[in-house]
């Protein structure tokens, strides 16, 4: 337990995978961040830490999702790129966000992102965009490009942190594979978001975000597509959160994002796999149960492909969601200084994929987790201020 302090920067919640954010129906009986245990944003704001929690598409691919991410925070309209979304068969742009999701970001006001989980992913992806742009989307937009794919912004950002983020994929995804259940689940979700999104539900308690494929119309404008036509074509691309978690779309990513110089970054790991009295592995540190049959599959599919494992959080192996393969890390010593531009890992904790949520974990230690967080945010933003007053 730390002593609590706050942070001059406001720290932006990006949810994972089927996740949303605090503008969903949803939030306001069952929030993403602090799901059993009370909502984290409501918490540090009572301590006086500016957060929000932003919503993106939860089936969307890391792309996508930088994309409508960083629309919330401009306050602009999402723009997925002429030239991606010509690839992807999906249209251009997107809802239009009036107001930003804050005021004033600039170099002076930066932002502290946090990902759970797949949203992990995203942050990375958004800082890669801010930094180094592309050059894809100038070509071919030219002066009508947006400033998302310019690059030379990413003094917009102070840190980002993944939390059980499946950085170079996760074996949960090749036991699926190897089940042959991919196929079929990824079925059953396109449809599922298909219907929900054409219901009095859409836009009030929960948001696909999928009006690019014209499943949903965007927001103030009737544009969505015929059912069949909208399923088909997701069901088709290669853009959505499905390709982005197997082998060739992690890699896909690895190959493009890289970090960013002047951005410090964090990894936390959470660990349900213990070892029993007779030696063997085992989920015990699970509080989910459906999460305690997912990772001891997990154990299974690894001994059989004679992975050597150092555990899992019933959806993410620990290893991976350690630091991005190819990119430089460092463990965390208290005793060293940090560093941007570099993976800094945290200690592995113990609990599975929905404990650092507030899934059916205990309250007081989930947000001692986040108080240890804060400080060291708080403490990186004097390095960065630091940094930057020597260099002018």
């Amino acid at each position: 337990m730390v002593d609590f302090v706050k942070t001059d920067y406001p720290v932006v919640f990006v949810h994972g995978m089927f996740g949303w954010g605090e503008n969903e129906g949803i939030n306001n009986h069952f929030p993403y961040w602090g799901t059993t245990t009370g909502s984290l944003t409501e918490y540090l704001r009572c301590h006086g830490i500016e957060c929000y929690a932003a919503s993106v598409g939860p089936m969307s691919s890391a792309w996508d999702q930088a994309c409508e991410l960083y629309a919330q925070l401009a306050g602009t309209r999402v723009d997925y790129g002429k030239a991606h979304s010509a690839v992807h068969n999906h249209k251009q742009y997107g809802r239009t966000y009036r107001k930003p999701l804050f005021d004033c970001w600039s170099e002076n006001k930066k932002i502290h992102l946090i990902g759970h989980s797949f949203g992990g992913n995203v942050i990375r992806m958004l800082v890669y965009l801010l930094k180094y742009g592309s050059p894809e989307e100038i070509a071919v937009s030219g002066d009508e490009v947006s400033p998302l794919f310019v690059g030379g912004n990413e003094k917009l950002v102070c840190s980002i942190t993944a939390i059980c983020t499946p950085l170079n994929g996760t074996s949960a995804y090749d036991t699926a594979r190897r089940l042959r259940i991919i196929s079929p689940l990824r079925y059953i979700c396109f449809n599922y978001a298909a219907v929900l999104s054409r219901t009095f539900l859409h836009g009030r308690f929960l948001d696909f975000h999928l009006e690019q494929f014209g499943v949903n119309d965007t927001p103030g404008i009737s544009d969505k597509t015929g059912y069949v036509k909208a399923v088909k074509n997701m069901l088709m691309s290669e853009d959505n959160v499905e390709f982005d978690m197997s082998e060739k779309g992690i890699s896909r990513i690895n190959e493009t994002v890289k970090t960013v110089d002047s951005v410090y970054c964090f990894s936390y790991c959470f660990n349900s796999v213990e070892k029993k009295k007779n030696g063997v592995d085992s989920p015990l540190n699970c509080d989910f149960l459906f999460l305690k049959a997912t990772s001891k599959l997990m154990l299974i599919y690894d001994k059989k492909a004679g992975v050597f494992a150092r555990g899992n959080d019933g959806l993410v192996d620990v290893a991976s969601a350690m630091f991005p393969k190819n990119e430089p890390y460092e463990m965390y010593d208290e005793n060293v200084s940090l560093k941007p531009g570099v993976w800094n890992v945290m200690p592995i904790r113990r609990g599975d994929h929905g404990t650092p949520i507030g899934l059916f974990s205990d309250r007081r230690s989930i947000r001692s987790f986040y108080d240890e967080m804060v400080y060291i945010l708080s403490a990186v933003e004097c390095n960065n201020k630091n940094r930057f007053e020597k260099h002018n």
